[in-house]
């Protein structure tokens, strides 16, 4: 069973700085690179898809709802169209970059509250799943939830990811917090040791719930993320 570590980053924005993309970068698989609307500007995707490209890591597109004050963890009412639409138009900025270094995009990820609307809201969900689609490659998402039946549907390819630095609930989903806060890299690898080999997390409540794992997330703004990266890429090789 081969398991990718993945990452949320180039979430730095002009002179300010969002986590440690240099440091984490060689302990992950897949990097899914901020397109601007929630974080990120021009260079720093280019600089992120070049470093990506430097460590032979994939590169995914990580869109937004178009809320850079709230760092796209607060969710927006818009209308299905529109939302692919923005979509479409971040996923294109960040594969102009790829096409210039001669790489490929490797996956769509939604983030932040994107991602957890889309856990119940099909509308979102098929905005997304459609996205993914429209540029011929998969998306990142979680079993047991929206994702797993509409992306199904569409017939869209999924990797499901877990999570090591947020808690879940009961019901296997992730718990959004507009901060994250630290996790130890001993909690981190025994999350992630659940998820790729029992196909199990544990919830804030002590439940074990099942999942389906090809990928674990570590986001690059959580404090300690490179050791905790460092952790389980130490221990999943």
């Amino acid at each position: 069973m081969t398991v990718g570590i993945n990452c949320d980053m180039g979430e730095a924005y002009g002179i300010y700085t969002c986590g440690d993309d240099a440091g984490i970068m060689p302990y992950i698989s897949q990097a899914n690179v901020a397109c601007g609307f929630h974080a990120s500007d021009p260079s720093v995707m280019r600089a992120t898809v070049r470093l990506a490209k430097e460590h032979g890591v994939a590169v995914g597109a990580h869109p937004s709802y178009p809320d850079r004050q709230g760092f796209g963890r607060r969710a927006m009412k818009m209308e299905p169209d529109e939302l692919l639409d923005c979509l479409v138009y971040q996923v294109g900025a960040l594969k102009g970059f790829l096409d210039s270094e001669g790489m490929e995009l490797s996956h769509v990820k939604p983030h932040g509250a994107l991602n957890g609307v889309a856990w119940e809201d099909e509308a979102a969900c098929r905005a997304i799943g459609l996205c993914a689609q429209t540029f011929g490659v998969p998306v990142m998402g979680m079993s047991g939830t929206g994702h797993e039946k509409v992306y199904g549907e569409l017939g869209v390819p999924i990797i499901f990811e877990t999570y090591v630095d947020l808690e879940y609930n009961d019901a296997g989903q992730v718990i959004i917090t507009r901060e994250h806060e630290p996790v130890t890299p001993e909690d981190a690898v025994a999350q992630a040791c659940r998820a790729a080999r029992d196909g199990q997390v544990k919830s804030v409540s002590g439940k074990l719930v099942p999942v389906k794992c090809k990928s674990i997330c570590v986001h690059s703004d959580t404090p300690g993320a490179v050791e905790v990266a460092k952790a389980i890429n130490t221990e999943l090789s």
